[in-house]
């Protein structure tokens, strides 16, 4: 079955972003001149995926507003003659059809992921984190949804970590199947590192089947009743194949400040128009110190 739907989890509270998350939600943070989830949205359309499920929470308006029309300023750009920025900014409410569900309670992500079912309905979706953006010449979804069509199992993203870092990702126990492909035998959240079974970590992106619904009820709720995805994951895995793929491309952690900015740094080296002044600035700094 074709994957139609993506759903996009923006409902943290983007704590180690205060105080620039206290008023704004940190999805909307600038990375160039993008919010950070205008590139997750625009990585799914080049995927080919145009339904898209946001799942927000309080104060997350502007996320909204980013997305919708702004009639009053396109009548200003229209007004000024400002043809290119005119239809950048038509182009962004024309990206897909969103809708948005609020998650009223921090429940963890699995909980944030099963909110929403009724929207998803009975097929498989694709799952973003917004944390995770994967600059790649080939979008790191449109990989893995050739990885789905292939075995039409749920696939989810993996890349190697420093064996020291094990502990800060859940990790996965691969058995290689081809090049990049694994079937996952089993998956374990944040071992330490005598305790992974391999460095290949799990990162933001995700294509799950509708069975992972129905299993989210049965997660036992960890610290502060949350849902984990990982959980819900290792129960599904006792049902049906999971594999994991270690995409091509290079991901940046735009979940706290330093990740930012190197994606910063990263995107705005790969721009045609910035990419030059930019890495000739870089070249002219003194950073001996």
């Amino acid at each position: 079955m074709k994957i139609r739907k993506a759903v996009v989890t923006a409902a943290g509270w983007g704590t180690r972003f205060l105080p620039a998350a206290k008023s704004q939600p940190k999805e909307m943070l600038l990375l160039v001149d993008k919010p950070v989830i205008q590139y997750v949205i625009e990585e799914a359309v080049a995927s080919g995926i145009d339904q898209i499920i946001l799942i927000t929470a309080l104060g997350k308006h502007a996320i909204e507003n980013h997305f919708d029309r702004s009639f009053e300023l396109e009548h200003i750009l229209l007004q000024k003659g400002d043809e290119k920025r005119l239809q950048e900014v038509r182009r962004i409410s024309d990206l897909a059809s969103i809708c948005y569900i609020r998650q009223k309670e921090q429940l963890g992500l699995g909980h944030a992921v099963s909110i929403a079912k009724d929207l998803v309905g009975n097929e498989p979706f694709a799952l973003f984190l917004p944390d995770d953006l994967i600059a790649a010449e080939v979008p790191a979804m449109k990989q893995m949804l050739e990885v789905y069509e292939r075995y039409g199992c749920s696939v989810i993203a993996v890349e190697p970590v420093p064996p020291e870092k094990t502990s800060a990702y859940g990790i996965v126990d691969p058995q290689q199947v081809e090049g990049r492909v694994f079937e996952v035998l089993s998956l374990i959240e944040k071992p330490n590192p005598e305790e992974a079974p391999s460095n290949l970590a799990i990162v933001g992106r995700y294509i799950l089947t509708p069975e992972i619904f129905g299993l989210f009820e049965k997660v036992t709720p960890g610290a502060g009743g949350e849902i984990q995805l990982t959980d819900a994951l290792r129960l599904l895995l006792e049902q049906q194949r999971i594999y994991a793929y270690q995409f091509e491309g290079t991901r940046y952690d735009t979940g706290e400040p330093l990740g930012l900015l190197k994606a910063s740094i990263g995107y705005a080296l790969n721009r045609p128009d910035l990419g030059p002044g930019f890495k000739e600035h870089l070249q002219q700094l003194d950073l001996s110190d």
